[in-house]
């Protein structure tokens, strides 16, 4: 072997050295012969050097894994031995292999394994016990090697093809007939002599036999011996964990309702008299975690049997079953209620589905009830947070602590199914006792509190949000609630989940407002004030100004006393920040575009008349637009590529801050009837100029482009004047992506106002393809992905504009280009050339659109010519090319638009149509005569259905 190469495996070798070794790798992987000096290596124990030996498992892998079919019977029979000698040298070694090179050396057995068991080497499993008997390194490898088998056939995380299922599905098969049984006896002796010898064999050997449980007999395993070994593990601190995890898989095994009754009550007796039942006394919560796992796993085990037997209608035998459910209920509640999550989490499954029984049962006992009751106060205190919680800077611990939340608000849920009115009598109880004396309280039980009032909004659920009408005691409940909220001044309270909790409900119960509208003021305040907006927490803030917006949308018309108030208050947020370093404002610019749309709400839905709100939005806009001309003019001087970008950004919030204030306008509430056209007009004549700047395009230009989205929506056709210079400055020196993005803009105008823009589509039409092409002729390296997938979109672009232009009726817009045969060209290009069904799918619906208005006898010169010459055969290249994937869904939806391309010919051309395809075209690709006859007689079907069904059998065939 290359020497200095293998110094490259070492990880602490330079860069240099490292690269070699690779170079190496896939040399030796390519070699004829290479595998064998690794064998070698490895049957005599030639190097020392961990990852050498770790490298020679690699290849090895490598040949049996992808070349193991090249190799003769002797070479086969070498790798056989190879492994096998191996396998004698660890028990003889004076020290063992590291643990990555006996998993790997694991991995490579289990692959010989899948490769050869079938046929060349059935005594496999023997052949390892042989070698192994009961030394300890040898027991090691064995239960390794187990364990790389077992992820090779049943692993769930690995998706196999179709082949490898079926080969495992076999081998499974075969080892069930000829091996499992000693396999079993084996694990039975290894666990009977380790037991108390070798906690780490022994382990080892439980995590086989629960891996291997899910697919062998179970009686195998769940016997009196076995279980009784397994039962007294759990006594042993060293073994319970593995040993609960492998009851559990056996718990988990699918069998018949009667008999997996009486296992898992067998399982418990023996549990609850060896005193595992005792959760108090016991202190180790990783273990426990374990228990409360099995625990779990035997609830559900226990309640998907009565759920069968009740469906079979065995009711005597559903009945003993939730006996036994019932008797596992205080012991749930147990670990329910834990102080370590985990432990509680483990058991919430088992939780959900005893209420689920609940729910179905047509009355409820006493005790069932009190079970209820005690769910619900289990939840209700293990919502609460901790002492340790960072609410600062949330790391791992609390985003799991957020995740266990979310597991026992289904539990909630599923309570508010069983029992509304215990769980509403349970919160308001909790609700009003807390916010009493909230001044005395800790954080986390104030936010639990109101906490509880959110999440009965979800619980007990209502349409439209309309909690405070319908069921009174319901209704009378919440409307307390609420009103205690908002008066007691708990909004006040010096902690920021508190604080975040109380917007959060009073955004989801907004309807409350317009039953009691006296308290919207209080609200506002906290709002506006250092509760809300102001807040010391920048997190409090930004979610403040979320919530902010929804309330003030949601209130309304209620809102109108409010209105100047409001917007004088919130004056000062609505500053753009300048684009100084260290200048630290309140609200992010993400914030500031929720307050823009608040105040643009609060004009536009009030009840001023039109010249007040005009001046109002001029009030609110003309500071953007002055400080807009400034920045422009800074940045036209700026020498200095950041200060340019922050000049660049600060300008884009501009123009997005003014765009994000006409979202307040609506088809009742349009721009002209607030009589704010001129205010918008204006923006449009303060913002176009950037479009000419030549310094940070990329991002002036998506900013304003947006602005003329909305504008375009707004304004109507007020806006056409500024359309053509504004097309014009954007498709100066632009790129795929700045073409990308405008095609869409002009797609707009051209669908929403039709034969209004036809004179500027005309003028743009040639300036806006030549851009196009300029672009996509671009040479480009020939692996560079990123620069083919944006030819691609724009291809995809420019296709839905020509889509957009004819679907709009102003196909004479394409007809009257001088050279109207070169864009049909790129059409039928688009359509045959380039294998990506969803520019295909446009270009046959382009075709057929074309075909329908031009196709007739009245049609432009020439076009019948182009229609036999270029789109029929368009219909049938395009399908027959390899690429065209008939299994693919794009692609069927491609082959559909064909086939209306297809109908639309026949339909404008008639009997013409199928005297070519019968005579010249279908004959000159070699199709048979009656499939001729029997594609023609399809494509006269009056229904289009059964023909686009035709085509499709039609190239399926036709492909070899």
């Amino acid at each position: 072997m290359d020497e200095q190469a293998l110094l490259g495996l070492n990880p602490n070798a330079d860069a240099d050295f490292r690269q070699r070794a690779l170079a190496y790798f896939e040399q030796l992987k390519i070699s004829q012969d290479a595998w064998q000096v690794c064998a070698e290596a490895l049957a005599q124990s030639i190097y020392s050097d961990d990852h050498i030996k770790f490298f020679c498992f690699q290849v090895l892998e490598h040949q049996i894994k992808f070349k193991y079919s090249e190799l003769t019977e002797v070479q086969q029979q070498l790798i056989r031995e190879t492994l096998i000698t191996w396998l004698q040298a660890q028990m003889l070694n004076p020290q063992p292999e590291k643990t990555f090179i006996r998993n790997k050396a694991a991995q490579v057995f289990a692959l010989l394994f899948v490769t050869e068991y079938l046929t060349k080497w059935p005594k496999f499993f023997f052949d390892i016990l042989s070698v192994v008997d009961l030394n300890p390194r040898g027991v090691d490898m064995y239960l390794r090697i187990l364990m790389a088998v077992d992820a090779e056939l049943v692993d769930r995380d690995v998706v196999h093809t179709s082949e490898a299922t079926r080969r495992n599905t076999l081998l499974k098969d075969t080892m069930r007939e000829q091996c499992i049984p000693s396999l079993v006896e084996s694990w039975y002796q290894i666990l009977q002599n380790y037991q108390y010898s070798n906690s780490e064999l022994t382990c080892q050997c439980l995590e086989v036999v629960g891996a291997y449980v899910s697919w062998i007999d179970l009686s195998l395993i769940a016997n009196e011996r076995f279980i009784n070994m397994l039962l007294g593990h759990m006594s042993v601190e060293v073994l319970r964990e593995e040993a609960c995890d492998c009851l559990f898989e056996i718990v988990n095994k699918g069998m018949d309702p009667i008999d997996k009754t009486k296992l898992v009550e067998s399982l418990c007796q023996v549990l609850q008299s060896a005193g595992l039942f005792s959760i108090d006394q016991e202190d180790d919560v990783d273990f426990l975690a374990r228990f409360s796992k099995l625990v779990n796993g035997m609830g559900q085990a226990l309640i998907a049997s009565w759920t069968k037997l009740i469906k079979n209608g065995d009711m005597k035998s559903a009945q003993d079953t939730l006996q036994a459910i019932e008797a596992k209920v205080a012991l749930m509640l147990q670990l329910l209620i834990h102080e370590d999550d985990d432990i509680s989490s483990n058991i919430i499954g088992f939780c959900y589905d005893y209420l689920h029984i609940l729910k179905q049962l047509s009355a409820l006992s006493d005790q069932q009830k009190a079970n209820v009751e005690a769910i619900m106060l289990a939840v209700m205190k293990k919502l609460t947070y901790d002492e340790e919680y960072n609410f600062e800077n949330e790391g791992e611990d609390e985003a799991m602590f957020v995740e266990y939340r979310k597991q026992l608000k289904l539990l909630l849920d599923r309570l508010a199914q069983v029992s509304p009115e215990l769980l509403l009598a349970s919160v308001r109880r909790v609700f009003n006792t807390t916010l009493q004396n909230w001044q005395t309280t800790r954080f986390m039980e104030v936010e639990v509190a109101i906490r509880l009032l959110y999440m009965l909004a979800e619980a007990l659920p209502v349409s439209h949000g309309a909690h405070f009408s319908g069921d009174v005691t319901k209704a009378t409940a919440l409307q307390d609630m609420m009103r205690t909220l908002v008066t007691s001044g708990v909004s006040a309270y010096q902690h920021t989940s508190v604080t975040l909790e109380f917007f959060e409900t009073v955004v989801r119960y907004e309807k409350f407002f317009a039953v009691e509208p006296q308290h919207i003021p209080t609200v506002l305040m906290a709002f506006l004030d250092h509760r809300g907006l102001r807040h010391t927490s920048p997190k409090v803030r930004s979610r403040t100004a979320y919530l902010f917006s929804r309330f003030v949308k949601s209130l309304n018309k209620q809102m109108n006393p409010f209105i100047e108030d409001v917007l004088n208050r919130i004056q000062d947020l609505l500053e753009l920040s300048p684009p100084e370093n260290g200048y630290q404002a309140l609200l992010s610019s993400d914030d500031q575009l929720f307050i823009y749309e608040t105040a643009g709400v609060l004009i536009v839905n009030s009840e001023y008349s039109a010249e007040r709100k005009q001046a109002l939005m001029r009030n609110l806009l003309t500071p953007l637009m002055e400080k807009f001309k400034v920045l422009l003019e800074k940045l036209m001087m700026a020498q200095d590529e950041d200060r340019q970008m922050a000049l660049a950004d600060c300008l884009n919030h501009a123009v997005g801050f003014a765009s994000r204030t006409s979202k307040a306008f609506s088809n009742k509430q349009t721009v002209k009837q607030c009589g704010c056209s001129e205010v918008y007009l204006d923006c449009l004549q303060t913002f176009l100029p950037a479009l000419s700047c030549p310094l940070q395009k990329e991002v002036l230009r998506s900013g304003v482009r947006t602005f003329l989205h909305r504008m375009i929506i707004c304004l109507e056709e007020e806006v056409l004047p500024f359309i053509p210079s504004a097309s014009e400055h954007m498709l100066k020196d632009c790129e795929a992506k700045d073409l990308q993005e405008f095609i869409p803009l002009i797609n707009q105008i051209t669908a929403k106002f039709k034969t209004q823009v036809s004179p500027f589509l005309q003028q743009m039409f040639m300036p806006l393809l030549h851009a196009i092409f300029e672009v996509l002729l671009l040479p480009a390296e020939e692996n560079d992905q990123s620069a083919a997938l944006e030819k691609q979109m724009l291809r995809r672009s420019y296709f839905a504009f020509l889509q957009t232009v004819t679907g709009s009726g102003m196909s004479e817009v394409i007809a009257n280009q001088g050279n109207v045969e070169r864009v049909l060209f790129t059409v039928i290009q688009g359509a045959v050339d380039y294998p990506d069904p969803i520019a295909q799918k446009t270009c046959f619906i382009i075709l057929s659109k074309l075909v329908e208005l031009w196709g007739g006898k009245d049609g432009p010169v020439g076009f019948a010519d182009f229609v036999y010459k270029h789109i029929v055969p368009a219909c049938f290249l395009a399908p027959l090319k390899q690429t065209f994937d008939l299994a693919d869904a794009q692609t069927v939806l491609a082959l559909s638009e064909c086939a209306v391309t297809l109908k639309t010919i026949h339909l404008k051309r008639g009997p013409e149509c199928i005297q070519y395809l019968q005579q010249e075209y279908l004959p000159s690709l070699q199709v048979a005569p009656e499939i001729i006859q029997e594609f023609c007689q399809a494509l006269q079907q009056p229904d289009a259905k059964v023909f686009k069904n035709y085509l499709k059998v039609f190239f399926q065939r036709a492909k070899p």
